[in-house]
């Protein structure tokens, strides 16, 4: 099946928290590094490579510089190294509750410290040289097993989670990964965490924490028994089995998840291409057929919508619309006109879709009318992670308020009617209240609309207009009139 961008291996970017809870954070002024962040941001995050000559050590690059850490002989270190030499090779040595200890590979001393006090020259490991990885990617995504190569998902009626996708189509595809306790748990699609024995539950307990390990770019989760998740079994069962050591059945890639959605055309019928090549608004109920991928170039901002037959729609002879296509052109992007809670589309030729008196899917329209609006509903977010410029959206201690800047984030439940969404945290439903706050203790639901405006982001809409933003207060608020940089939200 080509790609075309459909499965993107997510570069792995992290936070690393000592034992008094600061993040290591590189410095632009003279390349020096400190523990001293209470939080994750964009000075905080490194990206782990592996080490050129193919050996054990690894490289810990500044995101934000694009620089090498590095230790000296004298246990002096820095975050100036352009391009990496022998002191920027560390060796990572999990600890067994989890942490990591780094250690400097040719001098063999131990990396750790305290606020601006950080040095690579302990011979002995201590609470200082522990440390915590914390993920500074988007959470929510799909697991593909390397060895396998298929995609993890939620086998509801097994009550289990497998490896045995070749698409991570539809929603019980989507995984959350949960922070908790410098441990990460593994969420369902309803909202439920994975056990190493394989079983679902409702709470993140102890045996359904994890270690995250890093290898070859690939990522491996340890249980709280120090055994690895694999997928086992003819049906791929994705459980905890005998290795105490990573190999290539217990890595995994983690993949960006784009939105998969349904549309509904004016007849009240989905679209769909059950019945054929012609993408059609003929059916009762919403299936794989009846779902899309939906992509979004981040150049043109237009869109390709991708089926679960394998081909993406495609503009063909006298304005028709077929799931042929295999590679992505100008033939297969459409314009998205946001109306409100209806969208319509228009095609490469300029005209907008509609639909016909049979039910297919043309574009010939010149203007909007009822028969070019469509209903777009998001599937494949039941619960919904937002992280916007600043850090994730978050219930604030002691308010009804939501922040933007936090570097935890908070999993809200989302539902769907008539081209709204409703959101719900734990304390109630999300409202606007006066002078365009946002407040999530609301007994009634407010709709809101979604806008997809750019790849992984979206605008969100409240009932005044205005588009939800972040600030320099890290309120949350609806005040924006257009879906500018601030009011776009990972999620």
């Amino acid at each position: 099946m080509p790609t075309n961008g459909l499965h993107q291996v997510l570069k792995i970017q992290f936070g690393l928290v000592n034992d008094t809870d600061r993040y290591l954070t590189a410095e632009s002024f003279g390349f020096k590094v400190n523990a001293s962040a209470p939080s994750l941001k964009r000075k905080q995050m490194w990206v782990l490579e592996p080490d050129p000559g193919q050996g054990p050590a690894v490289l810990f690059r500044s995101s934000h510089l694009g620089r090498y850490l590095s230790a000296e002989e004298d246990g002096s270190v820095g975050c100036g190294a352009e391009r990496p030499g022998p002191d920027c090779r560390f060796l990572v040595l999990p600890q067994p509750d989890g942490r990591w200890v780094l250690q400097s590979e040719p001098h063999g001393r131990f990396f750790g410290g305290t606020e601006d006090q950080l040095s690579c020259f302990a011979t002995t490991i201590s609470t200082a040289e522990l440390w915590t990885v914390h993920l500074a990617i988007h959470p929510q995504a799909h697991l593909l097993s390397v060895s396998r190569r298929r995609y993890v998902h939620l086998c509801p009626q097994e009550d289990e989670m497998a490896a045995d996708g070749d698409m991570p189509w539809g929603v019980e595809a989507l995984l959350t990964l949960i922070f908790q306790s410098r441990r990460y748990c593994l969420k369902s699609s309803d909202s439920r965490y994975l056990r190493s024995d394989g079983r679902l539950v409702r709470e993140p307990e102890a045996q359904a924490c994890y270690t995250l390990e890093f290898k070859a770019g690939k990522l491996a989760f340890k249980d709280c028994d120090g055994r690895y998740l694999a997928p086992t079994g003819p049906a791929g069962t994705l459980k905890a089995g005998r290795n105490t050591r990573p190999s290539k059945d217990e890595l995994f890639d983690l993949e960006e998840s784009h939105p998969q959605v349904v549309l509904v055309a004016a007849n009240h019928r989905y679209v769909s291409v059950r019945q054929g090549v012609n993408v059609s608004a003929n059916q009762d109920e919403e299936l794989d057929h009846e779902t899309f991928l939906m992509q979004i170039d981040q150049d043109t901002k237009k869109c390709t919508f991708y089926s679960s037959t394998g081909g993406y729609w495609t503009l063909v002879t006298h304005g028709g619309i077929q799931a042929t296509a295999t590679q992505v052109s100008a033939s297969t992007m459409f314009e998205v006109e946001w109306r409100g809670r209806r969208v319509a589309l228009k095609a490469s030729n300029g005209r907008y879709v509609c639909m016909k008196k049979n039910g297919q899917l043309a574009a010939i329209s010149d203007f909007v009318g009822e028969g070019e609006e469509f209903i777009l509903k998001l599937i494949n977010r039941p619960i919904l992670v937002l992280r916007g410029l600043d850090g994730f959206v978050c219930h604030r201690r002691g308010s009804n308020q939501l922040d933007t800047n936090r570097s935890v984030y908070d999993v809200f439940h989302l539902s769907f009617s008539d081209g709204a969404y409703q959101i719900r945290g734990r304390g109630g439903f999300w409202y606007t209240g006066s002078h365009g706050s946002v407040c999530s203790d609301g007994e009634s639901a407010e709709d809101f609309l979604f806008e997809f405006r750019e790849r992984g982001r979206l605008a969100i809409r409240a009932r005044s207009g205005k588009y939800l933003r972040g600030g320099a207060s890290g309120l949350l608020r609806a005040d924006a009139d257009v879906p500018s940089a601030v009011a776009l939200w990972e999620y």
